[in-house]
């Protein structure tokens, strides 16, 4: 029987393998919560851009309320151009709140859901490999 201590590099004991193994995995779920960190905070700034320009679009929609207000108004007091005028004005908030809610709703919509799906697609592969590589 053999007593010599291995050559460096030759052989590993069983608990330099498995303290090899503990730092490999520590430091591959520090990068996955670090992963899933920058994912959430990506969807969170979607979020908050779909969430401003919705409310922008409450805003000029109010504003359009507003003028067709004052619309009515000037229908019932003025002349026909003043009214039309204000119409117009109107008509064109309307269209810029629809724009402004539609392109926010896209960005909300994109953020949606709130899952780090990268974050779990690696997790998913690492394990994979971990399965595989335990079966050799």
């Amino acid at each position: 029987m053999d007593t010599r201590p291995p050559v460096s590099g030759e052989h590993h004991s069983v608990g330099e393998l498995v303290g090899q193994a503990a730092e490999q995995l520590s430091l591959l779920v520090r990068q996955e919560v670090s992963l899933a960190k920058e994912e959430l905070a990506e969807k969170g700034r979607r979020a908050g851009r779909g969430g401003g320009l919705l409310g922008a679009a409450g805003a000029v929609a109010y504003v359009g309320v507003m003028a067709l207000a004052a619309t009515g108004v000037a229908a019932l007091s003025l002349t026909l151009p003043v009214w039309a005028a204000a119409l117009i004005v109107t008509a064109v908030l309307f269209a810029v709140a629809s724009v402004l809610a539609a392109v926010g709703r896209g960005q909300l919509r994109r953020a949606a859901p709130p899952t780090p799906e990268q974050t779990l697609d690696s997790v998913r592969a690492d394990v994979d490999e971990i399965k595989e590589r335990a079966h050799r």
